[in-house]
């Protein structure tokens, strides 16, 4: 008998603990979720502000880590930055204003190719986590970027305009009632990166709360990276 997929539902993947070294010495913690069979793609999650609650563990990204590797074959990669804690620990350090997490980014893409031997990387960022992408996750070796609730806090037109001429491509969530960002003023923030694609969410906030908002979040990821696999299962 099927049940439905809930909040606390965890489906079947290969999951392990990772250590995350970065170039000015720091240790990072984190967990990579992978998929039991094939694997269409990686995403690499950059976290929600620290200082404000965000860590790994928030709440779309462990269920993405949670349901993503069964239900669309995506290997979700995800970790604390510098000084920031969840159940599994503390990585090392302190916060850094969004200035010297450039060492974190930059090392767990480094870590992901060659320690995880990842083929297809994409980043995600979620609020803080979207200006690290933009302007932190420029390794050649990224296929692209996905953005939720992206609040524009630190990034610089000259780091939309490195995305703009690079043309890799880049989709962002912009939540209706986005408390930072909403649809009309990121389409114009945007405006200078052509091949970005905005889509509009309408009753979404920037916590994506709810299930119906977390469904519409993991439909969207995975219709970037494996979209055969869409519709996403309600029940198991």
């Amino acid at each position: 008998m099927s049940e439905l997929i809930r909040p606390s539902t965890v489906l079947p993947a290969n999951r392990r603990p990772i250590t995350i070294h970065t170039a000015d010495g720091l240790k990072l913690i984190g967990e990579v979720a992978s998929p039991i069979g094939d694997c269409k793609g990686s995403i690499l999650a950059l976290h929600p502000l620290p200082t404000a609650g965000g860590m790994m563990d928030s709440h779309v990204y462990k269920k993405a880590a949670n349901r993503l590797p069964a239900m669309a074959g995506i290997e979700i990669i995800r970790f604390n930055t510098r000084g920031t804690t969840s159940q599994a620990g503390t990585s090392d350090g302190s916060f850094g204003e969004g200035v010297t997490e450039k060492f974190d980014v930059e090392a767990a893409i480094e870590f992901s190719f060659k320690e995880l031997g990842v083929e297809k990387l994409w980043v995600m960022g979620w609020s803080f986590g979207t200006d690290l992408a933009l302007k932190f996750a420029r390794d050649p070796r990224v296929i692209g970027l996905i953005l939720l609730s992206p609040p524009l806090r630190t990034s610089e037109v000259s780091d939309l305009e490195f995305w703009a001429k690079d043309g890799r491509p880049i989709t962002a969530l912009i939540p209706e009632f986005d408390d930072y960002l909403k649809p009309e003023a990121a389409a114009d923030a945007f405006k200078v990166v052509s091949q970005i694609e905005l889509i509009n969410v309408d009753e979404a906030k920037h916590l994506w709360v709810g299930e119906p908002a977390v469904y519409r979040v993991l439909s969207e990821i995975t219709k970037i990276i494996s979209p055969e696999s869409l519709p996403l299962p309600t029940e198991i």
